[in-house]
Formats: structure tokens, C-alpha cells, sequence
């Protein structure tokens, strides 16, 4: 982390990679606004939160303003998209609002586990890739491309254009992802841990399904989910 208005906008303006800005809520004056203008034009997430929060995060003279360095690089989407063989029917994920870190590493150790040629996330309602994402994705979130973007639906429009079909689980689908054909060049679809995958999000999908629910709990934790997912994809590749 570094903390400071003055080294934070250092910081956007030699281009770190900063996974996201803590500004405190009631802060105001000229460098704070022109931190928040820079961060805003850099692209970089923000979260407006009482001095509380930042004090958890240093015991520093903070200024009202506390970065988190993220510990890796962030790929370019179109970059990758262009350097990969579709032929081979690739794997993609998108995070639609993963906002635990926790679930965040899990995800991103399986993705690696089954050979996902890339993550993609958004700038904003995404979590922070921090120590615990570090250390829960078993260093995985160092093998594995990870491409920050605007807006998740410029990226799914984006992907369309090169030819993958985009899939995700829902409730109202009306076959299983056992009846689903998975083969193809795919990016799967990870809604958030409250309400799953945003509703203008699930209207750009080009496939939907159900995963089996038998017990009387209806949900499945994300990574749990991710997990079925992306092992029956891996399953109808190898047969």
C-alpha cells in the first residue's frame, strides 16, 4: 500500500498498477480533488469510506487517501484475444462483481488448474488483487493472464466479435449444463456473491443453464460454482 495524496497521484502518473484508491468519505481540497479527477481518468477503482476504514488499512498520516498496489500486471483484453488460437476452443472468465477476496483467489487457482487462457474483470466492483488473493489462489494469479476492463459488457461485446460464445448459470434457464454444449470457444459468466450475474449482464449471454440444485439451499458459493462449471467444460473437451 501507499498512502499520501502526493504519492498516490505519483503513483497514477508513472502508471502503477493500483488495484484501487480508499478515499475518505468527507474529504475535500484541491489535491484531494485532483487525485480523485486523475484516478477517475486512469481508469482506477475507488471506494469512499469513513477515516475508520483507513486507519485499519495504516496508522500513517494517510491524507485521506490509501492505495492498494496490485502485485501483478493487468493484461490487454484485445491482446490477448489476438495472440489466441480459437481453433483450440479456449476458456475464458468473466467476474461480474466478485467483490471477496477470498472467493477471488479460489477462483482464480481453479481457472489456472483447468487451463482458462484468461480472467476479465472490471474496473470498478471487482475485488483488489491483494495478499490474501495472493496467497488463496496458491500463487496461480501469477500464471494466469488477468485483464482489467471499463465496462464487462464492452469486453463480452468484444469477445462476441472474435467468435466465443458467452455462457452463464441461471435460475430461469430451462436445461442443464450437462445438456449445454460447452465445447466451443467460451467465456463463462461468474455473477457476484449476493445477487449472481447482473441482469444487463445475463441479456448479452449467448447461452444460459441451470447447475443441479438437490438440497434445499438454492445458491452455491461463487468459487464453489465457478469450480462445476469449469470442470464440465473441461470434461466435454476431453471426451
Amino acid at each position: 500500500m501507499i498512502y499520501g495524496l502526493r504519492p498516490i497521484l505519483e503513483a497514477i502518473e508513472n502508471q502503477r498498477d493500483i488495484s484501487k484508491i480508499y478515499f475518505l468519505k468527507e474529504g475535500n481540497g484541491v489535491l484531494f480533488n485532483q487525485l480523485k479527477h486523475a484516478a477517475k481518468k486512469a481508469g482506477v477503482g475507488t471506494s469512499f469510506v469513513p477515516e475508520e476504514k483507513l486507519y485499519k488499512l495504516t496508522k500513517e498520516n494517510h491524507q485521506g487517501a490509501v492505495a492498494v498496489l496490485s502485485p501483478v500486471g493487468y493484461a490487454n483484453l484485445e491482446e490477448v484475444l489476438e495472440a489466441t488460437d480459437l481453433s483450440t476452443n479456449p476458456i475464458f472468465l468473466l467476474l461480474d462483481g466478485v467483490t471477496d477476496v477470498g472467493n477471488y483467489g479460489a477462483i482464480i487457482r481453479t481457472a489456472e488448474c483447468t487451463g482458462v487462457t484468461a480472467l476479465v474483470v472490471s474496473e470498478k466492483g471487482s475485488a483488489p488483487i491483494n495478499a490474501v488473493v495472493v496467497k488463496t489462489s496458491a500463487g496461480a494469479v501469477f500464471n494466469i493472464p488477468i485483464c482489467k476492463v471499463n465496462h464487462l459488457k464492452d469486453a463480452i461485446f468484444l469477445m462476441q466479435a472474435y467468435g466465443i460464445q458467452i455462457a452463464g448459470a441461471s435460475e430461469k434457464a430451462d436445461h442443464s449444463i450437462y445438456d449445454t454444449d460447452l465445447n466451443v470457444p467460451l467465456a463463462l459468466v461468474m455473477g457476484s456473491e449476493d445477487r449472481g450475474i447482473n441482469p444487463s449482464t445475463l441479456k448479452t449471454l449467448d447461452k444460459t443453464f441451470q447447475l443441479p440444485m438437490l438440497g434445499k439451499i438454492a445458491s452455491l458459493n461463487v468459487s464453489v460454482a465457478c469450480g462445476a462449471m469449469l470442470y464440465e467444460a473441461v470434461r466435454q473437451r476431453r471426451d
